[in-house]
């Protein structure tokens, strides 16, 4: 019996601690709730590898007309977003220290835009070029026809890692001209050999467009009927196929997309944005007081996302970067 009394005492002991006092049991470590107001997380584990959980969403600017097509360009100041305000003609430019300012009036009704291999800006506008932009400010169009027709309203603009422009061409900015195409396209512009070819043809209206992180997958957002997101395998030459459904939104439309460093799918979507894991799963959203139109990463150390969403400018803070970061 006295080795059973022993016993007793030491679990006392080890319950109450030496002096009779009881010893608190330390609580479970807890990792800080998302702001339920600002995000929705559908799969927290995948969600905090990308996005910081005391994370909130910043207004930039308001009182814009229609804003899309955000691009990061670093200088030696610590750079600044440019993107397009299509109503008004002009592309905008936002930093930190100045808010923001005309980059550029007119600017051919421009809506996406993006950076070439060199770091200068190309542009998707509305009166049917993509434009690139030189070192000493020359506007120089890269392509404007194809088979002899005239673009009707280039949309968004991708540049792949061996130069490629990869952009999209639905009817939404044609106005009172007729389409001279014989569709809403997908194309490749191959700058080395001048030659734009149609590599996507069977979508109602291509719109936003990024590739994967190792450039074999192309994502474009079709915001026709139906509104998804369509994943192509990409080959050496150029050429696409394939077309799977990746995502369909069940908020508004797709419009700009980007791709993170671990291949998840960042969408603009009617309530913000919607990110999806490579292999289609919602992973969460962030919601945004007005539906966003695109989308991209940025910032001085680049991890950093912000959101052209109608008339006002949004980022938030995270913890991946870009895919076409370079």
């Amino acid at each position: 019996m006295q080795p059973k009394r022993t016993l007793v005492a030491i679990s006392l002991v080890l319950a109450f601690g030496c002096a009779g006092e009881p010893v608190a049991e330390e609580a479970p470590a807890t990792e800080p709730a998302f702001d339920e107001t600002a995000f929705t997380v559908v799969d927290e584990a995948a969600f905090r590898e990308l996005i910081p959980a005391d994370a909130t969403v910043t207004q930039l600017a308001t009182g814009l007309q229609f804003v899309e097509g955000p691009v990061w360009i670093d200088d030696a100041d610590g750079g600044y977003l440019v993107f397009s305000d299509i109503p008004a003609n002009e592309l905008k430019r936002w930093d930190a220290e100045n808010g923001v300012q005309t980059f550029r009036a007119p600017s051919g009704s421009s809506n996406g835009n993006t950076l070439d291999l060199e770091g200068r800006l190309v542009t998707a506008q509305h009166d049917g070029r993509i434009t690139r932009t030189e070192a000493d400010g020359e506007i120089v169009t890269l392509v404007e026809q194809y088979m002899d027709a005239r673009l009707s309203s280039p949309n968004d603009v991708v540049v792949a890692s061996d130069g490629a422009i990869w952009f999209t061409d639905p009817d939404y900015g044609l106005g009172d001209r007729e389409q001279e195409t014989p569709g809403n396209y997908v194309y490749r512009l191959d700058e080395s050999t001048g030659e734009t070819t149609a590599v996507v043809t069977d979508m109602v209206r291509p719109n936003g467009l990024c590739l994967a992180p190792d450039e074999a997958t192309l994502y474009v957002a079709d915001s026709g009927d139906p509104v998804n997101i369509r994943t192509y395998a990409v080959s050496e030459d150029g050429a696409v196929s394939g077309g799977d459904v990746f995502a369909s939104i069940d908020v508004g439309f797709p419009d700009g997309i980007r791709c993170d460093v671990l291949g998840n799918v960042w969408t603009s979507s009617g309530d913000g944005a919607q990110i999806y894991s490579p292999a289609g799963d919602l992973i969460g959203r962030v919601l945004l007081p007005e539906g966003a139109a695109n989308l991209a990463f940025g910032g001085p150390d680049g991890m950093t996302v912000y959101f052209t969403a109608r008339t006002s400018l949004y980022s938030i803070p995270v913890l991946v970067g870009d895919a076409a970061a370079r």
